[in-house]
């Protein structure tokens, strides 16, 4: 009888440890998946290429320095420009397109690309994943970096696409030119309020590139729109994705 009740608690007992190992893989396992990435989508100024706009001096040259004060204060992740003059006078609207423009060709003529951003789309290329851009600066702009620094990306939405980001229309559009899911792609920018917000709005996976640390600031805390991942520099991204991604190949 004592040899039976030993072999049934054996067996309780091994059963018991056996369904907690399997419980216990199972659960590694599904801790352990990736979700895969079958795309990124890149913004343009200040992310595939090195800052050189001065954006501050742009804004105060459109809406003069008191409404500049005015507007930043009610905009703390940063002023959107481009939606601010759409209700202005003809006139207005065309001035300030005017200075705009300026600014702009202005960067064109400085245009550096940004460090790691070649290696980077040689390992999404060696992975088959595509690369797409959204920007909000003007066609002629996404048609020289192409020309000057021979990395392609398509589509390549800029501001004659509307609406721009941070509407997240671009970014579903390049979605289903490519026929993937908008939570199979990544969206990479330098801004809180027009790349991350495209790409959070859009059910993306999002990724800040933050080269100086300033949207450590306190003021960045509360915004409706916080990135998946962030970065100092391209260089980053590459084992950022392979980290956190299965990456087809």
């Amino acid at each position: 009888m004592q040899l039976l009740l030993s072999k049934a608690f054996l067996f309780l007992h091994t059963t018991r440890t056996f369904s907690t190992m399997a419980i216990s893989t199972s659960s590694s396992i599904s801790l352990s998946s990736k979700p895969r990435l079958k795309g990124v989508i890149f913004d343009m100024d200040g992310t595939l290429t090195v800052p050189v706009i001065d954006f501050q001096a742009m804004y105060k040259a459109v809406l003069g320095h008191d409404e500049y004060l005015a507007v930043k204060s009610k905009n703390p992740s940063g002023i959107d420009i481009l939606h601010h003059i759409e209700n202005w006078s003809p006139d207005k609207q065309r001035r300030a397109y005017e200075i705009i423009t300026d600014f702009e060709k202005q960067g064109q003529d400085r245009l550096q690309i940004m460090p790691g951003a070649t290696e980077l789309c040689s390992f999404l290329d060696s992975k088959n994943i595509r690369r797409g851009l959204i920007t909000r600066n003007v066609k002629d702009a996404v048609d020289l970096f192409h020309v000057r620094f021979g990395v392609k990306f398509s589509p390549a939405l800029s501001r004659e696409f509307r609406p721009y980001k941070p509407d997240p229309a671009p970014l579903l559009h390049i979605c289903s030119t490519w026929g993937v899911q908008s939570n199979e792609v990544m969206m990479i920018g330098d801004s809180l309020k027009d790349d991350v917000a495209c790409g959070k709005r859009a059910g993306a996976f999002t990724c800040l590139l933050d080269e100086t640390g300033r949207y450590d600031a306190p003021e960045y805390a509360n915004i409706e729109h916080q990135p998946d991942y962030k970065v100092s520099s391209l260089v980053e991204v590459q084992s950022l994705l392979e980290r956190h991604f299965e990456l087809t190949s």
